[in-house]
């Protein structure tokens, strides 16, 4: 039974990469995706009252424990506006597998700011990492001159806030349970999404889009959100029935499930989805996926 939460994890995030696509090329194409971000943070502003009902304790933590969990909901939007940047120009199944170069990060800051150490495992795992990353990022023709630099900027810039935001969290030794961190968490997007919202350009596109599109906007980005939750949940209750580092292997399939369902939709469902399929770029998809996803099992299993 616990295999079955864990993989769910796993593939609720590879179709929420889908649908960030989807939203980015159907309603973002040619406006900054910060507007979406607008979207996600008043989703999650609504969801306040909600996660308060079901959890009243949310206000019991220390002071210094809801900064750091609200600060997290501020990078991780942060983290999340550059890889929409990225996925903008560029098809899930490559975008999405650089996500793990955040487990990466994490092992290197921890290394540097709490002093664990990295046994051979983690860094052969962070090796292949790299190497996954730079296969993902090469052109078609895999020459140095096809070389993605922007695609692997705005992806290391996203990866390394979110290793940022993770230990944090566990340098201050948060350990407060899931709804209260999601709380507190969805306050730090409110944040963020306020302070986009003081650039009068944002203010007008938002207005715009939201008077054009708005149930279509907002149901399918609460659909995702919803999505996105109900994978963390199923990880989370994962953990209580088999070892973390287990589930965090199986989390790390993500990559696979994202080139998968890239294949599907491809084939059967073109219009919400497409991806090049060619010999050469599939063998690079491939490799690049199974490369990051075994790099990051070997840094998480000790």
């Amino acid at each position: 039974m616990w295999l079955l939460f864990a993989f769910c994890g796993p593939v609720c995030w590879a179709v929420s990469t889908h649908i960030d696509k989807y939203l980015v090329d159907r309603y973002f194409r040619d406006s900054d995706p910060a507007i979406l971000m607008l979207f996600t943070a008043l989703l999650g502003v609504v969801l306040l009252p909600f996660i308060w009902w079901v959890e009243p304790s949310i206000l019991k933590p220390p002071l210094r424990a809801i900064a750091v969990m609200t600060a997290s909901g501020v990078l991780y939007m942060g983290a999340i506006l550059f890889y929409l940047r990225a996925i903008q120009s560029e098809e899930a199944s490559v975008v999405a597998p650089l996500f793990q170069a955040s487990t990466l990060f994490t092992f290197l800051l921890a290394f540097f700011f709490l002093h664990e150490r990295l046994g051979v495992m983690q860094l052969l795992g962070g090796g292949m990492v790299v190497g996954g990353a730079l296969s993902l990022s090469l052109g078609g023709e895999l020459r140095a001159k096809r070389f993605k630099w922007r695609l692997m900027t705005l992806m290391l810039a996203a990866t390394f806030v979110l290793a940022l935001a993770s230990v944090l969290f566990k340098y201050f030794a948060i350990q407060d349970d899931f709804w209260t961190t999601t709380f507190w968490t969805f306050a730090g997007e409110g944040v963020f999404g306020a302070l986009l919202l003081l650039n009068t350009n944002y203010r007008r596109q938002f207005g715009e889009l939201f008077r054009q599109n708005p149930g279509a906007v907002v149901g399918v980005n609460a659909a995702n959100e919803l999505i996105n939750l109900g994978g963390g949940l199923s990880v989370r209750y994962a953990s209580l029935l088999a070892p973390v580092a287990l589930v965090s292997a199986i989390s790390s399939t993500t990559t696979i499930f994202v080139f998968a369902f890239g294949i599907l939709l491809t084939l059967f469902l073109p219009k919400f989805g497409r991806e090049n399929l060619s010999a050469g770029n599939f063998t690079r998809k491939a490799l690049g996926a199974f490369l990051i996803a075994g790099g990051v099992i070997l840094i998480e299993v000790r």
